[in-house]
């Protein structure tokens, strides 16, 4: 993602932040007035929400600073830091809700749904517009943001709901149940957020990067005669990095150079930015060779 669309998604969160600690009060308040703990859920949501925006935007900051000697990559990781939290955060919110919908469901409270479907449709308004600022972006930080919003429009969606069902039956058990449908789908949302930023944390391979596509792609390069010892991770949401030994024949240095900037152009197709290759004339045998993409491409 270049410096431009960075900055354009962090004026987007600036004012997704605004909007957001404005009607998460307006929730609380709601909720509190109301008795409605699924509005109340549905305000804690927002509040994860809001604590996610800032770290989003935070870290998206911090990755704008230019790399130094004693942080030679910057700060790209600091969204993945951020995305870690907001996952964590998002697993913690839900078990809260879960256990107080249990208790609500052994002890029905008494709830206003007029008023709780007030405050649920100016909730989803709020929702919906901060989706459309997030909407669009492929950074793994701005996308756990996203989700956690798009989680929370659901869930006033379903407030409403739930309110109009009060409001014409008077059955308050709507509300309980209601908040732990929202804590399962905060939940789920989270779960898929820290499996991914887990996968980058430990350096695996990107799930959207085919493997043995990248090597038989460097492989098929005129002079390349075989690659090994290569190690592919993600350094953040937007930037994949590669290492690897290539074998190649050619003694001209020249060629060589040739040889590497094809290689690093095919590259940039699986999102690789930044790639180290070593150039040998002798495979060494300690490295484990890709047999496999080799018989394939011969």
């Amino acid at each position: 993602m270049t410096d431009e669309k960075v900055r354009d998604f962090r004026r987007s969160i600036k004012i997704a932040l605004f909007v957001t600690a404005f009607f998460f009060f307006v929730e609380v308040a709601g909720g509190l007035l109301s008795g409605s703990l699924a509005l109340l859920s549905d305000a804690g949501h927002m509040f994860s929400d809001l604590l996610a925006l800032i770290l989003s935007f935070g870290a998206m900051t911090l990755a704008l600073q230019l790399p130094t000697k004693e942080r030679t990559y910057g700060y790209h990781r600091g969204e993945i830091f951020a995305a870690f939290i907001n996952s964590l955060l998002l697993i913690g919110v839900s078990f809260g809700i879960l256990w107080e919908a249990y208790h609500r469901l052994l002890n029905p409270a008494p709830v206003d749904g007029g008023l709780m479907l007030i405050v649920a449709c100016i909730g989803l308004a709020a929702n919906v517009f901060i989706v459309f600022l997030l909407y669009g972006s492929h950074n793994l930080n701005v996308r756990s943001a996203f989700l956690h919003v798009v989680g929370d429009t659901i869930s006033s969606f379903a407030v409403i709901v739930a309110a109009l069902w009060i409001s014409f039956t008077g059955q308050v058990m709507a509300d309980p149940i209601l908040s732990g449908i929202i804590a399962i789908l905060i939940m789920i949302s989270a779960a898929r957020i820290f499996r991914e930023t887990i996968i980058i944390l430990l350096q695996f391979t990107p799930q959207s990067v085919d493997f043995d596509a990248v090597v038989a792609d460097m492989i098929s390069v005129n002079g390349v005669k075989g690659v090994h010892n290569v190690h592919l991770w993600s350094l953040c949401s937007d930037i994949n990095v590669l290492d690897a030994h290539v074998y190649s024949c050619e003694s001209d240095m020249g060629r060589n150079e040739q040889i590497k900037q094809e290689i690093k152009e095919r590259l940039k197709k699986y999102r690789i930015l930044h790639s180290t290759l070593e150039f040998e004339c002798d495979e060494c045998r300690d490295c484990a060779l890709v047999e496999e993409i080799r018989e394939h491409t011969d």
